[in-house]
């Protein structure tokens, strides 16, 4: 997503314009229509990480992205390479200041996982089968359509959307982020490493900033409260289907900044920030 944003100066139009999100969505619809084809355990299927990565590719999907108007979910296609290489979610992030990061996400996947506890043990079983694809094709709990890529086997591991990042410059950390939210996480992260690198805000006001997700199916760009109605007209003229969210994700982020670290909590949640 990151590499079809590069070149269209989408950062130009400021943060929550129309233009902006316009961009950002049509990079995650294209993202999505790839990740339900290709995307598996790798003990299982061969992934295609060097194809789907490759800088041509890109460029043909950022080529992809009209201007003007939205691309309906059922014009994007997952790509077809000939060569192949072989809710209920918590994240938090914790640095030192000698460069020392861990960030971890975990999660029971739905409320109260399986609603089954491990009998004399006191704690709940999760419901990770979801996170595969039981019927390729058909949505999950998540309203995710996967593909054959990601069905269930034996023994294997099911595709997940848990994204805990470190972004390095220089070869050191600036930013650490993580969020939960099922297939939420991926954007949520996109967001606000872009709001930080290319719009320039600090990390508080990037993590506090609305967000917006799309999924490829169904074709509708959900969106927090926060953007104004020129904006949301605007989208919708461009051929979008706007559907109200009253949250996405709850971030754990951390700044490092001439010597300082700054850590972002999230206010959609109880999410704290604290130090010693």
């Amino acid at each position: 997503m990151l590499g079809m944003l590069e070149g269209t100066r989408f950062e130009k139009a400021g943060a929550g314009s129309a233009t902006a999100v316009h961009y950002m969505t049509e990079a995650m619809r294209r993202f999505f229509a790839d990740c339900s084809e290709h995307m598996g355990d790798p003990d299982f299927v061969k992934v295609p990480l060097t194809s789907l990565l490759d800088p041509g590719y890109i460029r043909k999907l950022r080529a992809s992205i009209d201007p003007e108007r939205a691309t309906p979910s059922s014009e994007v296609h997952a790509a077809k390479f000939t060569n192949h290489e072989s809710m209920e979610t918590t994240h938090y992030s914790v640095a030192d200041g000698d460069g020392n990061i861990a960030i971890v996400t975990y999660t029971l996947n739905g409320g109260y996982g399986s609603k089954v506890t491990a009998t004399g043990l006191g704690f709940l079983l999760n419901n990770e089968m979801d996170d595969f694809a039981p019927k390729p094709g058909e949505t999950n709990m998540f309203g995710l359509v996967q593909g054959e890529a990601n069905a269930i086997a034996p023994h294997k591991t099911p595709l997940s959307s848990m994204t805990p990042t470190i972004v390095l410059k220089d070869g050191k950390p600036c930013l650490a982020v993580g969020s939960p939210g099922g297939p939420t996480i991926i954007n949520t992260v996109l967001e606000v490493i872009v709001n930080v690198i290319d719009f320039g805000m600090n990390v508080q006001d990037a993590v506090n900033w609305p967000r917006f997700h799309h999924q490829w199916m169904p074709d509708e760009l959900r969106m927090e409260p926060g953007y104004s109605p020129d904006t949301i007209a605007l989208l919708e003229n461009r051929g979008y289907t706007v559907k109200p969210v009253s949250s996405q994700g709850s971030v754990a982020a951390i700044a490092f900044e001439n010597g300082w670290l700054e850590g972002a909590p999230d206010p959609r949640t109880e999410g704290t920030a604290g130090g010693r």
